[in-house]
């Protein structure tokens, strides 16, 4: 595929911290997309926490990311584990995105999720539970390969890049699965 018409994706961590280290596989992942994708990156700083009160008014932060899914091709979530979960400010941002009920840019997205922590599991149990969102929001996760980046610490050096080989690997492998699957998604 040229540039002209290249996938789009819309990635994004679901962390805060300026030296996350899911915000450095999302950096790693936009080194090492394919050719035939464009990677774009959304910040979730700054969404409010959610208000049914203002759902049918968002605040333009969340206007610009409802926006943004929907013209994405695809999605790419970055995901912390926080107490056997996602964390809380990414499970706030989808919460945004789907509502009100019957206005979810989620609807129909192929989606792609990995993420890192610095224990064994490298938030398995986290991406389950988002596999769970994905379900009520019609979106379509794609199963393999996993990438569950366990021992973060280890694989990410001081200026925050990704430097493992084999997960960088990993990473390429998920982006080149996520590029396929977004275009069967779209025969289909």
């Amino acid at each position: 595929m040229g540039a002209d018409n290249a996938l789009s994706i819309l990635g994004f961590a679901g962390s805060l911290r300026k030296d996350s280290y899911n915000k450095a596989l999302l950096r790693a992942a936009a080194e090492l997309v394919p050719p035939e994708m464009k990677l774009d990156v959304f910040d979730l700083e700054g969404i409010p926490p959610f208000n049914q009160d203002l759902e049918s008014q968002p605040p333009e932060k969340v206007r610009d990311f409802k926006a943004r899914i929907r013209a994405a091709d695809a999605l790419l979530i970055v995901t912390p584990e926080y107490n056997y979960s996602v964390p809380g400010v990414l499970k706030n941002a989808i919460d945004w995105a789907s509502r009100p009920y019957g206005d979810s840019a989620f609807d129909g997205k192929p989606v792609a999720l990995m993420g890192a922590s610095i224990g064994m599991l490298g938030t398995a149990r986290a991406q389950y539970h988002l596999r769970q969102c994905c379900v009520f929001l019609n979106m379509y996760p794609l199963n393999q390969p996993e990438v569950m980046v366990p021992f973060a610490a280890d694989k990410v050096d001081q200026t925050g890049r990704l430097t493992d080989q084999k997960t960088r690997e990993k990473v390429a492998e998920l982006l080149q699965s996520l590029a396929d699957w977004t275009r069967k998604m779209k025969v289909s």
